[in-house]
């Protein structure tokens, strides 16, 4: 008999092991991106990329390298972002806990009285008299996850910190290529302020020219009158260059945190000079499953898809939740702490949907259209991404093509503004062919400024399109510091509003 019932118990022991080892629903597999094997464009390689991180270095400016550094500590959307990290990962422990049994102790007394008709009475006095109830306990629940609904739950707990994750990192590197565009637009508007100021004074110079060539007599009305609309219309490109620049500066304040105005001293040092921008290694396609944000992001959130598919259909069976409860009871305090007050209960508790009006046939095919929906998504994602590079690779190529021939326009429109003034001095050529080729010199000194603007925001873009620009090393270290920064700008905002009522 002691054998048999040794060998049931086993038995009962190895099929509640299977049990819970059971998981419905499909397991996730990471699906397969639809990606060329190399890139297309002659300033592009395929050797690795290995500058990814930090990629701003590449620029050799300091001064960029230091607001960059900057951004990613004080920018107020990484912080919120890293706040929803900190706020997904809690989450993740509340969906965890459901995994171990809920231990609870409790600790009682009441003075009461019952009914004498009642039907209970623990007093044995047929409510004839007051009582007093002590009683002092510990309680457990446990939930026996046989389906897997648990498991599954942490599972989506788990892919919901990833989307969290992967949302910061996306947000880090849209930080980074906003800080490096508002600074090279801003080097880029220093320059052309300072082209438009150099042509400005040189038409200034022309004008006086001008005039004292009339009173000589040698000079026209119209060429006076030409001179004086040269100075004029420089002159009109000077206060929206001014006011251009001003915004780019508060635009970089507002990325790193600042008020307005709080880095005019610290943007003043910037470089007037353009490095020369070589092609650069973007590594393989295949790559951007690994270092681009949103795809992380979109395979992640499928892996949350497909984990409640498991959850819907667990929905379906029964739940078994193991309670137990143990202490001590006695009408009197001084009983209490008696053998013959102990008390226990134990056994399992069954819950079974029976009718649901249709509700758990509906959800689990609503599962099942978020799954192909977040497949569908994950597609789009990936095809978007290699849309993306296409895109900044053909525009960095073609800016550096631009370039290369506006430097060849500029040094020959310099070398004719230079024969021409010298001509004019000469009195073999008119004014207006003077004015017309100092038009000429500062369209193509400005459009050469643009465009080596242009192919550095180019090779930001494509930075971006390959998902540059975080990493994963000293993660914890940033979010927690991102959070502290959070929560003191909270607590700062908080005290001015409070000061403001």
């Amino acid at each position: 008999m002691m054998i048999r019932q040794t060998l049931r118990l086993m038995a009962g022991s190895a099929l509640c092991t299977a049990l819970a080892a059971c998981t419905l629903g499909p397991e996730f597999v990471r699906p397969e991106a639809s990606l060329p094997a190399q890139w297309e464009g002659r300033v592009i390689t395929s050797a690795a990329f290995a500058d990814d991180v930090a990629w701003w270095n590449g620029f050799e400016d300091p001064l960029l390298a230091a607001l960059a550094s900057q951004a990613m500590q004080a920018n107020l959307d990484v912080q919120l972002a890293a706040n929803r990290v900190a706020q997904s990962r809690a989450l993740r422990g509340i969906s965890a806990a459901d995994r171990a049994p809920a231990v609870g102790a409790t600790v009682g007394a009441t003075r009461a009285r019952n009914s004498e008709v009642g039907l209970n009475d623990p007093s044995g006095h047929a409510g004839r008299e007051d009582y007093g109830l002590f009683q002092a306990g510990i309680g457990l629940s446990w939930e026996v996850d046989l389906w897997g609904r648990v498991r599954r739950q942490v599972e989506i707990a788990d892919a919901r910190v990833q989307i969290a994750n992967e949302d910061w990192h996306a947000v880090q590197t849209a930080v980074m290529a906003e800080t490096a565009r508002d600074y090279l637009q801003l080097r880029a508007t220093r320059e052309l302020l300072t082209i438009t100021e150099d042509n400005l004074h040189i038409a200034r110079d022309v004008q006086r020219l001008t005039l004292a060539r009339q009173q000589q007599g040698v000079a026209t009305t119209l060429q006076v009158a030409s001179a004086a609309a040269q100075v004029a219309a420089l002159e009109a490109r000077v206060a929206p260059l001014q006011h251009r620049q001003s915004q780019l500066r508060n635009a970089l304040a507002l990325l790193l945190g600042r008020s307005p105005q709080a880095l005019d001293a610290q943007l003043d040092s910037a470089r007037s000079d353009w490095p020369a921008l070589p092609g650069m290694a973007t590594g393989l396609p295949s790559d951007l499953v690994e270092r681009r944000p949103d795809i992380r992001r979109a395979e992640a959130a499928l892996h949350a898809a497909t984990a409640g598919i498991g959850v819907a259909k667990a929905n379906f069976l029964p739940r078994i939740t193991l309670t137990g409860d143990a202490g001590f009871q006695a009408k009197q305090l001084d009983d209490l702490d008696g053998w013959n007050a102990h008390r226990f209960s134990i056994g399992p508790a069954i819950s079974l949907p029976i009718f649901q009006g249709g509700r758990l046939k509906a959800n689990l095919a609503l599962s099942r259209l978020q799954e192909r929906q977040a497949g569908l998504q994950f597609q789009k994602t990936v095809l978007q991404a290699w849309h993306d590079v296409d895109d900044a690779i053909d525009g960095y190529s073609a800016e550096q093509q631009r370039g290369q021939a506006l430097q060849v326009a500029v040094e020959e429109s310099e070398r004719a503004l230079a024969a021409a003034r010298r001509q004019y001095q000469a009195g073999v050529i008119d004014m207006l062919d003077v004015l017309t080729t100092q038009r000429i010199a500062l369209d193509n000194q400005a459009a050469l400024a643009g465009s080596r603007a242009a192919a550095a925001i180019a090779r930001v873009d494509l930075y971006r399109a390959l998902g540059g620009g975080w990493h994963d090393e000293g993660a914890d270290a940033a979010l927690t510091g991102s959070v502290s920064a959070a929560s003191g700008v909270g607590n700062i905002a908080q005290r001015t509003l409070r000061s403001s009522q």
